[in-house]
């Protein structure tokens, strides 16, 4: 895959929330009508696009009737040993950023704190967020 897209209602502030998961802005450009970029982490390619008069998006997290894409989800089983306290130093570095920059940064929001899953014959650890326009995004991590 090429790279995942995400419309977004203030690019700056995705910008903001994604380079704090890991992502840098490899490429910035435009769609023609408005602000995008590609920014690169976690071993893959998101496009976000600024969307004018943006509205909210559903909530695909929390309704058990939303039909469509779900989720983007992330294997940080290399980047980290521990998903908890992967976790709790993503909160952390959050609140650190939201107290320097309030307009920017919200507190981290968790869908789901970290649970084991086993899927197939791997058990897996797995969370949730919302990153700035809700969207869902799972960080996931091998156990076994």
């Amino acid at each position: 895959m090429h790279h995942a897209s995400i419309r977004t209602a203030n690019i700056h502030r995705a910008i903001a929330f994604y380079e704090l998961l890991g992502f840098t802005v490899s490429e910035r450009f435009t769609t023609g009508y408005t602000l995008a970029c590609w920014m690169e982490g976690l071993g893959g390619r998101i496009e976000l696009i600024q969307i004018p008069e943006p509205k909210p998006a559903p909530d695909a997290f929390e309704d058990e009737h939303y039909v469509g894409y779900y989720h983007l989800s992330f294997d940080i089983t290399e980047q980290t040993a521990d998903l908890p306290n992967w976790l709790m130093s993503l909160k952390e570095r959050f609140e650190e950023e939201e107290s320097q920059n309030p307009q920017q940064l919200h507190p981290l929001k968790v869908l789901l704190e970290p649970t084991q899953q086993m899927i197939g014959s791997h058990v897996y650890e797995v969370a949730f967020i919302a990153d700035t326009d809700g969207l869902p995004l799972e960080f996931i991590r091998v156990l076994r």
